[in-house]
């Protein structure tokens, strides 16, 4: 996938459960170019990627959320983003991952670093997301410390792959719903984008996010 592609294709990863205008998605990707724009989004539609619907006459593309394709491809976009900010401490969060006791997570950055308006007091947040059969007490235990030593210091949560689908899931507002705001993934990416899908199956859309 080239460059200009994948940058395109992030503006759905990060929004897999939203709908998008042309005219939104010219301007959330910054290409210039119209023709550009319309034929790669004709080819991941071909592709099985994008799905792409109208309201009225107005086309609208979204992720392909159903298809596994559709998500491996999103789910390395969010990681290879994750991998490319240049105001992420990559070094410090590299020693907190090389801790983790298990193989299969999903490490998430949210927060003012995800968002790039981080200050010099600025903490990093972290989660970590590990399947239903591991236990989060026993990850937190192994990477607490090391996250209160860190500097900047590490706030540090974890939660089962079942209890962030939930929280999504619920119609009040909840820390899951706070991190799908803004969030960079680092591992797990193509897991993230499933527990995204089970969401959606079970009700989310994004309406609650304020």
């Amino acid at each position: 996938m080239l460059k200009k592609e994948s940058e395109i294709l992030y503006c759905f990863a990060v929004r897999p459960w939203e709908s998008f205008t042309f005219t939104e998605l010219k301007k959330a990707s910054k290409k210039k170019s119209r023709s550009y724009l319309e034929g790669v989004l004709k080819k991941f539609v071909k592709e099985g990627i994008l799905k792409k619907d109208s309201v009225g006459r107005l086309p609208i593309y979204s992720l392909n959320i159903a298809s596994a394709k559709a998500r491996v491809y999103a789910g390395f976009v969010l990681e290879h983003s994750g991998w490319n900010r240049k105001n992420i401490p990559y070094v410090d969060l590299q020693k907190i991952i090389d801790k983790i006791p298990y193989e299969n997570y999903i490490f998430i950055i949210t927060g003012s670093y995800s968002k790039g308006t981080e200050t010099k007091k600025s903490d990093i947040d972290i989660i970590i997301i590990v399947e239903d059969s591991s236990e989060p007490k026993k990850v937190y235990a192994e990477l607490a410390h090391a996250c209160e030593l860190n500097i900047p210091k590490i706030h540090l949560y974890v939660f089962r792959n079942s209890e962030f689908i939930k929280m999504l899931s619920n119609k009040e507002a909840n820390y899951g719903k706070e991190i799908v705001k803004n969030f960079l993934v680092l591992s797990g990416g193509q897991v993230f984008m499933k527990l995204i899908k089970e969401a959606v199956e079970n009700g989310f859309n994004g309406k609650y996010l304020s």
